[in-house]
């Protein structure tokens, strides 16, 4: 073990990490983070970082906003804790419901189910799609579809649509009816297809999933507007429309996974308005408070609803957690979503993203830089050993983990994925000068890498 400093030596004896390996940490140690303010975080050093990755998708309206931090305590003087179990609420669960269900009118959402997060919105999600079935008279339909590379969680539900096998692999055997077909990629292609034919094609390969299972068993499309841990994958025009006419065309819903792209990092408010796509059941987390507390939401159509409530002598929804409707959380999601709509941070999304997007084209200078994209606050850099063959390189090099580790001597945190990719996903309220900031560190990292590997 090398030298490590006091704040890494305490954590390696007594925290075990998410996604964390160990003997990575003993090697390169950890980054102490203590205060931010807007797109920039300091370390226990005082020395300032762009956060070119809002920790992990989600620090939507930047760091350090007091109105968040004051609307939680208001909230936490006065309540800070009652269930929202069967007979009970509390005010702020209703406040933050019908806020939502506002701002979803667009996307036809009609009632919303709180939880803690991320994995617990899509358990959420994949539970009502399967008692919806039962108590439309169709037990039969169980299966669910998802795609490759996808992700969608952590518990066994979530896990189970994820089509990353690193993250399955040790927990398996899996939940039983989940299925995945290709993943739309645009460069690393799962699908051979000319360019102007390959969203179609895309799509039918997922419809003969569903084909090849029998519709009558299969329940729903769940998919990530944009695939985000599994590389940043922006489907191509035209791909999500088309998995709406075949959800809709084999009588199955479809789930859209917004907790990254929810809540403006796509430019839009939503990626199903940024894809121009009205599905059936929405989950959401990250954005939603912009990490300054937990939360999770699952939102459903009128349609979904109103099977459970015309129903229920069959069964309620036995299904919830503890902080469910959580008032402090659900104070500070409020104070969240007014700072995004006043500022207007999914506008500032298109426009400084196009200039980070602009930027991070430039890249495709190295050799070892074969394609680049991006929607909104999103954005993708993909290394490559060759560019004529698209070939990747060896996962034993961690070329993208050295990249990634360079740019954060230089200033900048950002986030390297699986094949690697460099993934971007900054605070929406990001400036040009520190989208500028990106791009530079990243120039001169992936230039440095390239001359040895």
């Amino acid at each position: 073990m090398k030298n490590i400093d006091a704040v890494t030596e305490r954590a390696l004896q007594y925290r075990w990490a998410p996604f964390t390996r160990t003997r990575y940490v003993e090697q390169h140690g950890l980054l102490s983070i203590v205060r931010g303010e807007g797109a920039k975080v300091y370390d226990a050093n005082g020395r300032e970082y762009v956060d070119a990755h809002a920790s992990l998708w989600l620090v939507n309206v930047g760091y350090g906003r007091q109105e968040i931090v004051d609307a939680v305590h208001r909230q936490m003087q006065k309540l800070p804790w009652f269930s929202c179990f069967e007979g009970y609420t509390n005010l702020p669960s209703i406040d933050l419901a019908e806020k939502l269900v506002g701002m979803l009118k667009p996307e036809g959402m009609d009632k919303v189910f709180f939880s803690g997060g991320g994995s617990e919105a899509v358990e959420t999600a994949l539970k009502i799609v399967r008692q919806y079935w039962k108590l439309r008279g169709k037990p039969e339909k169980y299966k669910i579809v998802s795609r490759n590379r996808a992700y969608h969680g952590v518990t066994f539900g979530g896990l189970s649509a994820t089509g990353m096998p690193a993250n399955r692999t040790m927990f398996e055997p899996l939940l039983p009816g989940f299925l995945h077909a290709p993943c739309p990629d645009p460069y690393l292609r799962e699908v051979d297809a000319p360019d102007d034919r390959f969203a179609l094609a895309c799509a039918q390969a997922l419809e003969r999933v569903i084909e090849s299972e029998d519709p009558r068993s299969v329940a729903a499309i769940i998919v990530e507007p944009v695939q985000g841990a599994g590389g940043v994958i922006i489907p191509p025009d035209g791909y999500l429309r088309a998995l709406r006419e075949i959800a809709t065309r084999h009588d199955v819903l479809l789930v859209f996974d917004e907790v990254i792209t929810g809540f403006g990092r796509t430019g839009e408010m939503f990626g199903a308005r940024c894809f121009d796509v009205r599905p059936d059941i929405m989950t959401f987390a990250k954005g939603i408070t912009s990490g300054y507390l937990p939360l999770g939401a699952t939102a459903v159509s009128r349609n979904v609803f109103e099977t459970f409530y015309e129903n229920e002598q069959k069964g309620a929804f036995r299904h919830g957690n503890t902080y469910s409707g959580h008032p402090a959380a659900c104070a500070a999601a409020l104070a969240n979503l007014d700072i995004i709509e006043r500022e207007d941070l999914a506008g500032n999304a298109r426009k400084i993203g196009a200039r980070l997007l602009e930027g991070l084209r430039t890249l495709s200078k190295h050799e070892i830089v074969g394609f680049v994209d991006g929607v909104g606050l999103l954005a993708r850099v993909q290394l490559v050993r060759d560019r004529k063959t698209r070939a990747l390189f060896a996962p034993e090099l961690g070329v993208a983990d050295r990249v990634a580790r360079r740019v954060r001597e230089l200033g900048v945190i950002m986030r390297p994925l699986p094949n690697d990719a460099l993934s971007f996903s900054p605070p929406l309220c990001l400036t040009a000068l520190e989208a500028d900031t990106i791009v530079a560190a990243v120039d001169r990292s992936i230039g440095e890498v390239a001359g040895t590997v």
